[in-house]
């Protein structure tokens, strides 16, 4: 099970890693054409039919379009990262069948006589807020990001299954690849007839636990929400499984719901990036499970690799200093802090779950209380902090982004003094520090390795590393990772030899065979390199 959710983990950030992308055009497109902004600063060349404003319009349109289609784009990304081979066609046979599926859905509601209005009628009972507009096909039901994983889904099994499946001579040509498409469309509009009898109870639940949010927000006790979010998101990163866990939240009902320009938007992210589109933040809730990751990415995180640059020896600081510096920086501008967590989290694991995670909590608990509402693509550095929290702030709208600067000045002086505090009464090997077990590779060593052709070696190494060749079923990438499915876990390198010999960060085993080498943002590198290896 923890393989299974580790696979669908590192398949899902293929069309995450496009909200970056998205989101900046968004945060841009939606800040700068802002009535309210235009006005207040009398910026001319912002008026409404510049040709300025114009395209900056068509920059929040690019970048909505994104997020009205990921539900589609994660049938993709689903198929394309399970499929055993012919990720391709597994990619074309998803589209088809989330095609279908909605498409059936919608006939269904319709021939059944089972939509009043803008309601769904099943068994006596009325719906609200289930029906969508997608990809053109009107009046389907709202499934959000799971419609696109159930198509994903069941289009993987299929072409898992008859991707090399022989015909007959006469029906040749409809065979092995092509036959997945056409048997994945079959099975589309026969699930799809059964979601339409299903989803509706499905959507009322998740609509139910969106509710109860709002409830607990409205009645000042949203932030124990949000404490609990904290906590168990951190906790989760060591395993990679934190994704499957927030994007329920931010892309589905269960994140809330809110009618924002007329439209009903569900899901926290999307209730966001709505809301900053249309430039009225009143919708947007204080319990969003996005605004609490800004301050301890940006100060708490650098604060506490300063902590341990300073406990360096001083003949290692030069070497230590260059580490801690980039990851402490890679933290503050991208909100990407895998690096730095796992610099400390195989040092010390009491470091970072009974140190680390509670302060993480608290920051979602108190950027809820003191009703911040700044949201983010898909973490919370410097950039997306500027673009939607500083940037729709300057525009009147009270999302009160200064209190992540005086909570993230606040956490620097609370991670630096505890960090140094557990380093020292412990004595953690950190990076620089004499008998430390961590790597620390300046970048002339870099350099030179790199002349001397050791990349080539090194990826040699990686594949021995994780028991050979024909040890490995499938090797992937997610931002910061090498995923890798082996099949026999036993025969895999432990955490000491791939930090020392082979420059990870650190190593996780999720179960039997699954594993993950923490490189930081060349993992997608060694993932191409090590397939090419393999001739895959």
């Amino acid at each position: 099970m923890k393989g299974f959710f580790s696979k669908l983990s590192q398949s899902i950030m293929l069309p995450i890693a496009l909200l970056p992308a998205a989101g900046i055009m968004l945060g841009i497109g939606g800040s700068f054409t802002n009535p309210t902004m235009v006005t207040a600063y009398d910026i001319g060349i912002l008026q409404d039919g510049t040709v300025l404003n114009s395209f900056l319009q068509i920059m929040t349109a690019a970048g909505g379009i994104v997020f009205a289609n990921l539900p589609v784009m994660f049938a993709i990304a689903v198929a394309i990262g399970f499929a055993r081979t012919e990720k391709g066609a597994a990619g074309l046979a998803a589209v088809i069948s989330f095609l279908v599926m909605n498409v059936a859905i919608a006939k269904t509601l319709q021939v059944a006589g089972m939509i009043d209005g803008g309601s769904v009628v099943l068994m006596g009972e009325k719906y609200n807020g289930v029906l969508a507009n997608t990809l053109g096909i009107s009046n389907t039901l709202s499934m959000g990001v799971f419609g696109g994983l159930i198509a994903g889904a069941i289009t993987v099994i299929l072409h898992n299954k008859y991707h090399d499946a022989k015909l007959p001579d006469y029906l040749g040509f409809f065979g092995g690849a092509r036959f997945v498409p056409i048997i994945s469309a079959f099975a589309a509009l026969f699930y799809g007839i059964a979601l339409t009898f299903i989803w509706p109870f499905f959507g009322a639940a998740f609509g139910a636990i969106g509710h109860a949010l709002g409830e607990l927000t409205a009645s000042g006790h949203g932030y124990i929400a949000s404490f609990l979010f904290g906590i168990i998101e951190r906790s989760l990163i060591p395993v990679g499984l934190h994704h499957v866990f927030y994007l329920p939240l931010w892309q589905t009902e269960i994140g809330g719901t809110a009618t924002i320009a007329g439209e009903v938007v569900k899901g926290t992210q999307n209730i966001f990036f709505a809301s900053l589109a249309s430039g009225d933040f009143s919708h947007f809730s204080s319990t969003n499970f996005m605004t609490g990751k800004f301050s301890f990415m940006m100060f708490g995180l650098p604060a506490a690799a300063y902590a341990m640059y300073t406990l360096a020896d001083d003949e290692n600081k030069a070497a230590a200093g260059g580490l801690l510096f980039s990851v402490a920086l890679t933290a503050f501008l991208t909100g990407i802090t895998e690096p730095i967590e796992f610099t400390f989290l195989f040092l010390a694991p009491a470091l970072y779950y009974f140190i680390h995670v509670p302060l993480a909590g608290v920051c979602f608990m108190l950027m809820d209380m003191l009703g911040v509402k700044v949201g983010m693509t898909f973490s919370g550095g410097f950039i997306d902090f500027s673009l939607f929290g500083i940037l729709p702030g300057v525009t009147g709208v009270d999302n009160h982004w200064y209190y992540i600067i005086v909570v993230g000045i606040a956490y620097a002086f609370i991670y630096f003094f505890l960090f140094r505090w557990f380093i020292l009464k412990y004595d953690i090997k950190t990076p620089g520090r004499k008998g430390s077990d961590v790597a620390v590779v300046t970048k002339k060593d870099y350099q030179a390795a790199k002349a001397a052709g050791s990349d080539s070696a090194l990826v040699e190494k990686m594949i021995e590393a994780l028991g050979g060749a024909d040890n490995l079923v499938d090797v992937d990438a997610c931002i910061t990772r090498l995923r890798v499915t082996v099949k026999d876990g036993s025969l895999v390198q432990d955490n000491s030899y791939w930090t020392q010999e082979l420059g990870a960060k650190g190593l996780v085993k999720v179960g039997d065979t699954g594993i993950q080498a923490i490189y930081g943002a060349q993992a997608a590198t060694y993932k191409a390199q090590i397939n090419s290896r393999l001739g895959r």
